[in-house]
């Protein structure tokens, strides 16, 4: 399999090998809690960027949600909804759907940021008479957040931010090192970052007081303004893969994988090895060359192509070359 980045701007949604800024991005973090928020005293702080609550647990949705969602955009904040989990009251899956449902899916639109999975120390300990972890062990928290964070890409084309302590991930993970896709949002008052959960070798967001200047927490983005903006207008992709089914079968398929439709997508192939295509559904071949054209491709969204060939010998080597815009395939049979 190999992927497809449509669009100059690649390196946004890993943040791997971008360099920091000195102090990075200010924003803030609020919730119901914070109030009413004064979004023009923020952007005109120097606030860039604000994660707003949508829900918690399977039944909890921020009253103010709209206002300070809507707010942020107004005062021309990037701005980003965050679920806190609750991993004892229902699964991973069940509250992702119920925070895509209350505020949290992603929109297209150029302002607004990835969701985020805040799991962190149990706050509730002596209502729900759990531990830090909820109950749950290394293994099924490594299940659940799973759960949440699969149901949340398969939704949006887009990785959930984890906002999370190291000290937490640690305790009630094992300090997994399986969601290095997932950007870090991580939580720790002080003057520096610290050490990292294991999963991550740079942080994307960093919470570095529960009360900041501007309004609600204190917060900062690991890099520049630019790459903050690709955060939230990533750019489209399409993973293509293939195989020679036999001599004469090949299969080619191409699946949107990003956050964007995509259109005007390019399919060419030649067959190699004494060999022409016979047939090729919804293609144009002759003699050994075949086309092919995807006019838009939604999100989430795969098309398959078959082609059959037919070779001039029944022993040697045989195979398609298959071009799908900058990413080609040789897919080669006996």
């Amino acid at each position: 399999m190999k992927r497809l980045w449509l669009s100059a701007v690649i390196l946004a949604t890993g943040m791997t090998g971008v360099a920091e800024a000195a102090d990075g991005v200010p924003g803030v973090d609020v919730s119901n809690w914070t109030g009413d928020v004064d979004w023009e005293s923020v952007s005109l702080g120097g606030g860039k960027f604000a994660f707003v609550q949508a829900t918690e647990g399977g039944d909890y949705r921020n009253p103010r949600f709209e206002t300070q969602f809507g707010g942020a955009a107004e005062a021309g904040l990037f701005r980003g909804a965050y679920h806190f989990a609750q991993p004892h009251e229902s699964d991973g899956t069940t509250q992702a759907d119920y925070f895509l449902q209350n505020g949290g899916d992603w929109i297209g639109d150029g302002q607004t940021l990835p969701g985020v999975l805040d799991v962190e120390d149990n706050p509730y300990k002596d209502k729900n008479g759990k531990n830090s972890c909820y109950g749950l062990s290394t293994k099924d928290m490594v299940g659940w957040i799973k759960d949440f964070t699969v149901r949340y890409r398969r939704a949006t084309g887009r990785h959930v931010i984890i906002y999370t302590t190291a000290s937490w991930w640690r305790t009630c993970t094992g300090d997994s090192a399986a969601f290095t896709s997932n950007p870090l949002w991580l939580a720790r008052w002080g003057s520096e970052p610290g050490a990292l959960p294991k999963s991550w070798k740079r942080h994307t967001f960093w919470q570095s007081a529960e009360k900041g200047a501007l309004a609600g927490g204190q917060n900062a983005f690991n890099g520049s303004e630019s790459q903050l903006k690709a955060l939230a207008n990533p750019p489209a992709e399409v993973m293509v893969s293939g195989e020679a089914r036999s001599r004469t079968s090949y299969r080619v398929v191409v699946t949107n994988t990003g956050p964007h439709p995509v259109k005007d997508i390019k399919v060419s192939g030649r067959a190699f090895g004494g060999q022409r295509v016979v047939e090729a559904p919804a293609c144009k071949f002759s003699g050994t060359a075949v086309s092919c054209r995807i006019e838009e491709l939604p999100r989430a969204k795969k098309v398959l192509f078959v082609f059959t060939t037919k070779p001039r010998k029944a022993k040697g080597t045989v195979g398609m070359k298959v071009t799908v815009g900058s990413v080609k395939l040789t897919l080669k049979a006996r």
